[in-house]
């Protein structure tokens, strides 16, 4: 045999051998790994927000004036009704005084007015009696008519003069009133000159010095309730449909990092962050918290709920996605095939839970080898990824 047969002869030999091999590459099962079910898991929603205070107000005097005094100071607390800070008083002090002094000018200008309608009824009573008499006598004969006219004119007269004592005293007895109101008004308006906390609360600013010439209006402190203290946090719209009022949270303060926080939602506003896509969720830790920090960053954790014998699959592991679909590698009846499922909420950690579209028996790859094709025989590995 020539030795150009033989080198056509080892060629075809050598290129059956590879194509053999090919074939049987090829063909042969793949060998897969896949994911277990979780037996449960749980759906976490993570929110990035600042501390803040429901109930927050700055207050001041309703009137202007000399700030004289302050009570408290920054981080004190105060009970509702503790006075904080006054004006100079004197001015209004002397207003009250003179308000005091025409009420009781109004009450003894009423006194005489009651007197003197006391005596004006006496004198009608006693006009009309000598009037009746002497009508009597003029009807008998015994007295001159114009006698008895002249008294009953006199009657008359008194009976005048009644009226207009009852009128001073009307018009004395609303003087009264007006001196009372104005009396009322005085104090209220000295009442103003001291400033009172409107309810239990931690003062977070401190304004104002003694000595500051005050306009009506301008903040003195600023207030917070620390039992409205809570976190306005953040959360992607795409991931908000599962939150409600009431679910637990962890909260991790940016200065407190090691710690965690047990809370729970208290609020979900109705409008959303149209710029940013976010939907602002209120979470509520501790009863009255004392030791915050208004503004500081805080992350919070919500758990919206819980997911029973579960396929979590990696978001890797997903191709041709579309919203809450997409395309996996399965395993079925011993081969592979690309699926289109329905995932519901992802978990932190970027794994997707399948809840549509998985036949009984298949198992989702949790790793994509090379060589995946449609309808290729796999084995799976012992040990799959959980």
């Amino acid at each position: 045999m020539s030795r150009n047969r033989k080198r056509v002869l080892f060629a075809g030999v050598g290129g059956m051998v590879i194509v053999f091999v090919l074939i049987h590459l090829y063909f042969r099962p793949i060998s897969v790994r896949v994911v277990e079910p979780a037996a449960q898991e749980a759906l976490q929603v993570f929110g990035l927000g600042t501390v803040e205070a429901r109930v927050l107000s700055k207050v001041g005097f309703k009137v202007n004036g000399l700030l004289r005094e302050l009570k408290v100071d920054h981080a004190d607390e105060v009970r509702a009704g503790q006075l904080l800070a006054l004006l100079d008083s004197g001015e209004q002090e002397n207003q009250v005084a003179k308000a005091l002094a025409n009420l009781d000018k109004a009450q003894a200008n009423l006194n005489l007015a009651k007197a003197s309608l006391k005596k004006s009824r006496t004198n009608l009573a006693l006009k009309q009696q000598q009037s009746h008499r002497r009508q009597e006598l003029k009807n008998k004969y015994v007295l001159a008519g114009e006698e008895a006219e002249v008294s009953l004119a006199a009657a008359q007269a008194a009976e005048a003069e009644v009226l207009l004592s009852e009128a001073e005293m009307a018009a004395a007895a609303a003087s009264v009133k007006d001196a009372e109101a104005q009396l009322g008004l005085s104090r209220e308006v000295l009442s103003q000159h001291f400033l009172v906390a409107p309810y239990d609360a931690v003062i977070i600013g401190r304004h104002k010095e003694i000595g500051t010439i005050m306009q009506a209006g301008e903040p003195v402190f600023t207030l917070v309730d620390p039992c409205t203290v809570w976190v306005r946090a953040f959360v992607d719209e795409a991931k908000a449909g599962y939150i409600e009022v009431g679910q637990l949270v962890e909260v991790r303060l940016r200065s407190l990092p090691g710690k965690r926080f047990p809370s729970k939602v208290a609020r979900i506003d109705l409008e959303s962050d149209r710029v940013g896509e976010e939907r602002r969720i209120y979470v509520t830790w501790g009863d009255c918290p004392r030791d915050f920090h208004l503004g500081e960053q805080a992350e919070v954790v919500i758990n919206s709920g819980l997911l029973d014998n579960v396929v979590l699959v990696s978001e890797t592991l997903v191709f041709e996605r579309d919203g809450s679909s997409g395309q996996i590698w399965t395993v079925e009846q011993g081969q592979l095939n690309k699926r289109r499922v329905i995932f519901g909420q992802s978990t932190l950690d970027g794994r997707l839970p399948v809840i549509q579209g998985m036949p009984e028996g298949a198992q989702v790859l949790a790793a994509l080898p090379s060589g995946l094709r449609q309808g290729r025989k796999a084995t799976v590995q012992s040990g799959g990824t959980p």
